[in-house]
């Protein structure tokens, strides 16, 4: 008797779909209420959402020639390091630095202030293809009398954004990948106009080239002074004999690095104006939200039959 009143038992925890299905039935107002709202409210949402176009590039790392300059290099590298200097060109290691320089908020920040990009990319909320004109948020920037309305988060007063939300925000648009098969790399960036992408991201590929070129110069220069200074201390011929050898190759490196402009980067694909955006994905905005609404509906259907019976 006691085993038939234990099965009794769970058969009365378990769940009836027929008694499920009837709840649901009973509270099928409820669920195609609320699942129309979201479907509603979603379709509103996605279309309020500007389109953003992605413009991409591949690059690759600068290969230099090691049967030639970096081989010479490579043999004075010993005596090199016994002045104290540094010998060293682009190469895998260069190409790695450079992509952590162009993530970095220094880099992003200088870019910004270089190219006075701060408006377009902090303020501007869409584009108007058929004026091809940038919309600009009226409540974070005005046109017409050029003042930012930004607030700052301390002392709440009005002004341009900091450095740190500048970055941040050019950040969300910035995309670097690397294949590690191939070694290639990958830079995207996504904004409202499709023109003004690719600019972007042309001019940001030509700044990393030109931040890095400029660094192994100011490097090779350094190493050149250095070099002339311990001439001058020294009165040993064969030390000076391999300080001035040292140096010629220091002056071919700075020469080799002053003629390429593709110093870290050399462009295998250029980036070309899209034509198709690659965001919102309206269709999935609208599809999820209602899927959000028929769930959260069920839920307080199910909610308010327990709450019921529990009281």
């Amino acid at each position: 008797m006691e085993t038939n009143n234990q099965i009794s038992d769970r058969y009365d925890d378990g769940i009836d779909l027929r008694q499920l299905f009837a709840l649901l039935w009973g509270g099928k107002a409820i669920i195609i209420v609320t699942t129309t709202v979201f479907a509603i409210v979603s379709v509103i949402y996605a279309l309020s959402i500007s389109d953003q176009y992605k413009a991409v590039a591949v690059l690759s790392p600068s290969q230099k020639d090691s049967g030639g300059l970096s081989g010479a290099l490579g043999q004075l590298g010993g005596l090199a390091s016994l002045a104290g200097v540094s010998i060293g060109g682009g190469d895998s290691s260069e190409a790695q630095m450079a992509q952590e320089i162009m993530k970095s908020w220094n880099f992003i920040e200088t870019f910004i202030t270089d190219n006075e990009l701060a408006v377009e990319v902090y303020a501007v909320e869409g584009w108007n293809k058929g004026s091809n004109r940038l919309q600009v948020d009226d409540d974070i920037y005005d046109v017409e009398k050029k003042k930012w309305m930004v607030e700052d988060v301390y002392t709440g007063e009005e002004g341009p954004p900091s450095s740190w939300q500048l970055f941040e925000k050019f950040s969300e648009k910035l995309v670097i990948a690397e294949d590690p098969t191939l070694g290639l790399i990958s830079v995207s960036i996504e904004y409202y106009s499709p023109q003004i992408a690719k600019q972007w991201l042309d001019m940001f590929v030509m700044a990393i080239n030109k931040h890095m070129q400029e660094r192994q110069i100011t490097k090779v220069t350094t190493n050149i002074n250095y070099l002339q200074e311990q001439i001058e201390k020294t009165s040993i011929t064969e030390m000076r004999e391999v300080f001035y050898t040292i140096i010629e190759e220091q002056i071919k490196n700075k020469m080799l690095a002053e003629a390429s402009p593709e110093y870290a980067f050399v462009t295998v694909s250029p980036s070309m104006v899209p034509e198709e955006k690659s965001q919102p994905k309206r269709a999935l905005i609208c599809i999820l939200g209602t899927l959000l609404g028929g769930m959260l509906s069920v839920l307080q259907v199910l909610a308010r039959h327990y709450t019921k019976k529990s009281d």
